[in-house]
C-alpha cells in the first residue's frame, strides 16, 4: 500500500500563494488516482481536486477551479496542489489521498484507500 506525506502548508496572507506537495512511497503513484481533500475548522472534509492515472482532472468546487491547480510528477512520485489568491476561508487541513482501485476520480471526492497525515494551511486576512 502506498504511503503519503504532505508538505508545503503554512501561514500566508490573504492573496498569497502556496504549493502543497504529496510525496508517495511504497508504490508507484502513477498507477493511482490522487486527490486533495481539505477540512476547515468545524466543518466536514470536502474534495478539492483529483487527478486520475490518465491525468484527467476532476474539480469538486467551481469556486476553486481558477485558483487551485493539481498536477503530478511521475518521475518524482509526487502530486502537487498549487493554490493562488488564497482567502481566509481556504484555511484548514489539506490531505493528500490516493486509490488504486478506481479508474476515475471518486464522485464525492472523498473515497480513497490511502491518506496522508495532512498539512495545515492558515490564511490571515
Amino acid at each position: 500500500q502506498v504511503q503519503l506525506v504532505e508538505s508545503g502548508g503554512g501561514l500566508v496572507q490573504s492573496g498569497g500563494s502556496l504549493r502543497l506537495s504529496c510525496k508517495a512511497s511504497g508504490d508507484i503513484l502513477e498507477h493511482y488516482i490522487v486527490g486533495w481533500v481539505r477540512q476547515a475548522p468545524g466543518k466536514e472534509r470536502e474534495g478539492v481536486q483529483c487527478i486520475s492515472s490518465g491525468d484527467s482532472i476532476t474539480y469538486y468546487t467551481d469556486a476553486l477551479k481558477g485558483r487551485f491547480t493539481i498536477s503530478r510528477d511521475n518521475a518524482k512520485n509526487m502530486v502537487y496542489l498549487r493554490m493562488n489568491n488564497l482567502m481566509p476561508e481556504d484555511t484548514g487541513v489539506y490531505y493528500c489521498a490516493a486509490d488504486f482501485g478506481w479508474s476515475t476520480c471518486p464522485p464525492n471526492g472523498l473515497e480513497y484507500e490511502a491518506w496522508g497525515q495532512g498539512t495545515q494551511v492558515t490564511v490571515s486576512s
